[in-house]
């Protein structure tokens, strides 16, 4: 038997694997108004955006400089705050359908290797998964975080590099985005790798799907079919065209398998 070629799996966080509430909300208004002495309003969408292009459109709200020196600052008592809270994650929130069987089955496969690729900042990031014991899969050192570049596509990049210094080259057709928003779908696209999207968000399938997502799920619910698409069990798909809508409400990929 032909061994099988590398697989990498970037997996978002927040509405792909979990629910955490709003602990990093309170976390992150709480630590900027102690960096910055101001009054904290909600203004701006963090759903899958990097915390880096989040806290820099907030800082230009409020007529403050994103200097690199703020930044850094800001981020360290944010992962202070957010470690402060950590506690209270597991009761406000909750594991999406599906992802510990997902996560433990990919585990076992020995040609896949799993990492995070999310808008958030590492610490924050760690400590979300970690409070729902999801934390043992990952390779977080090949990941792409959210102060590491304003744009997502920019982290993706960082993985694959990453993840090739440390494991060999892998063909575009074996990076796997996986995420719930369009963010992710368009972030994996612009770098040449497969764009799985999951509608456990508030972005529906059809919507993923018009956004050119290879394969859309209603979730990670139907553990091997799932899996069987993640690890390359399957041929790969193509995207689907922008104007075909996904089937809406079902676990089975939209896409031609």
């Amino acid at each position: 038997m032909h061994p099988r070629p590398p697989r990498l799996i970037m997996w978002d966080i927040d509405r792909t694997l979990i629910h955490a509430g709003r602990i990093a909300v309170q976390a992150y208004a709480t630590a900027f108004t102690a960096v910055t002495g101001l009054a904290w309003r909600e203004a701006t969408v963090f759903a899958g955006r990097t915390d880096r292009a989040v806290t820099a459109e907030i800082l230009t709200g409020y007529g403050v400089a994103d200097t690199a020196e703020l930044r850094a600052t800001f981020f360290a008592r944010y992962a202070e705050e957010f470690a402060a809270r950590r506690h209270l994650i597991a009761a406000s929130g909750r594991v999406l359908p599906g992802v510990p069987e997902v996560l433990a089955a990919l585990a076992d496969r020995p040609h896949v290797t799993q990492t995070l690729v999310t808008g958030n900042i590492p610490a924050v990031a760690l400590a979300k998964v970690a409070a729902f014991g999801l934390d043992g899969p990952f390779d977080v050192a090949v990941g792409g975080y959210g102060m590491d570049d304003p744009v997502r596509a920019e982290l993706v990049a960082r993985s694959r590099r990453l993840a090739e210094a440390k494991y060999g080259p892998f063909a575009p057709s074996d990076i796997v985005v996986v995420g719930d928003t369009v963010h992710d779908v368009e972030a994996a696209l612009a770098v040449g790798v497969t764009a799985i999207g999951v509608a456990t968000g508030d972005t529906g399938t059809d919507e993923l799907a018009a956004a050119g997502a290879h394969l859309v799920f209603a979730d990670l619910g139907d553990v091997d079919a799932v899996v069987a698409r993640l690890a390359g069990d399957l041929p790969p798909a193509s995207p689907p065209s922008p104007r075909r809508p996904a089937p809406s409400g079902s676990a089975e990929p939209a896409g031609t398998a």
